[in-house]
């Protein structure tokens, strides 16, 4: 079982609005409203590989409801604590004559510490019946930042591989306590390891002081691409996976069926190489839909035949 843990729950709205511009009256020519949250997004796309797969988290009020509901509708298994205030919108406007997408995301809802403590309970129930963690999104108020590096922790000593994906103090804190696998975007990876990448070398040095910093895998999410280092500290391989991208539908969410992609083959036992060739082939086949996690496993499949995988390095220490 996979588990996919999403604090800061959602009821995503993506609305496509041509030639979108601030301070004007528009009328979208599609949209779509969906349980989401990167967690969520990820468990949707999990199901569609045919995974076993449950989303937990925290959701309250009637905006949580929804998205248990929905969850249910999909035929997604899911356990989420319910707490007192509101769970969050999140809203997406996809310009489709240029590409460009605006979020704007909801502060979510503060947690307080007793449903805290009833999450926490939960997902070690869970924990005893999975073989894999991912959390994804940011922590919503109220919420230590170290609260992903205390579970990380737990989740390891029962022999489970974690992955974490979020940024900021969350991530720096989590990167520490030596998650199985890290999967920042790359501006994320800026903020992680304290400077910006000006070209590919810098990028290169990058993934390793992720690594240095204490995750076992660093995988860096690019445009069309992604660079990772796999392994552990016995042999490190260095690798890159790129994909000339086709004209989006939207971006929304493409970083968690990539996220999605990843877990799925690395689950199933597939070797590293191949387990990054489908993540990106997951991301980019994802971006022909409009909502997030939806993906059509077949085509992706077809595309991780055409993702240009290249390893750059390999280091073995005794």
């Amino acid at each position: 079982m996979i588990i996919t843990v999403t604090l800061n729950a959602a009821i995503d709205k993506t609305l496509a609005v041509p030639n979108f511009r601030l301070g004007r009256r528009h009328r979208s020519v599609e949209q779509t409203s969906m349980a989401g949250g990167k967690g969520v997004n990820v468990a949707r796309a999990l199901k569609v590989l045919g995974q076993p797969v449950i989303a937990t988290g925290v959701s309250g009020g009637p905006t949580g409801t929804r998205i248990i509901e929905q969850l249910t509708d999909e035929a997604i298994l899911n356990d989420f604590v319910r707490i007192r205030e509101e769970s969050r919108t999140s809203t997406a406007v996809v310009d489709p004559t240029t590409g460009e997408q605006t979020e704007i995301n909801e502060r979510g809802p503060t947690v307080s510490p007793a449903e805290l403590e009833l999450f926490v309970d939960k997902l070690l129930y869970l924990a005893k019946g999975a073989g894999m963690c991912v959390f994804s999104g940011s922590l919503p108020r109220g919420v230590d930042a170290e609260l992903y590096s205390h579970l990380i922790g737990e989740l390891k000593s029962m022999g489970v591989a974690v992955v974490l994906d979020s940024e900021g103090e969350p991530l720096r804190i989590g990167t520490r306590a030596e998650p199985t696998i890290i999967s920042p975007n790359e501006l994320e990876a800026e903020e992680l390891v304290g400077h910006e990448f000006a070209d590919d070398e810098d990028r290169v040095t990058g993934v390793h002081e992720m690594v240095e910093l204490g995750a076992q895998e660093a995988i860096m999410t690019l445009r069309t691409g992604c660079l990772a280092l796999l392994g552990d500290e016995h042999e490190r391989t260095l690798v890159s996976a790129r994909l000339d991208p086709d004209e989006p539908v939207s971006k929304v969410g493409s970083g968690d069926a990539f996220l999605a992609g990843y877990v799925a083959a690395r689950y199933t036992g597939r070797p590293p190489e191949d387990c990054v060739r489908f993540a990106v082939a997951c991301g980019a086949e994802s971006t022909k839909h409009f909502g997030a996690g939806v993906l059509d496993p077949r085509e992706a499949e077809r595309l991780a035949g055409e993702v240009e995988v290249s390893h750059l390095l390999a280091t073995a220490r005794k």
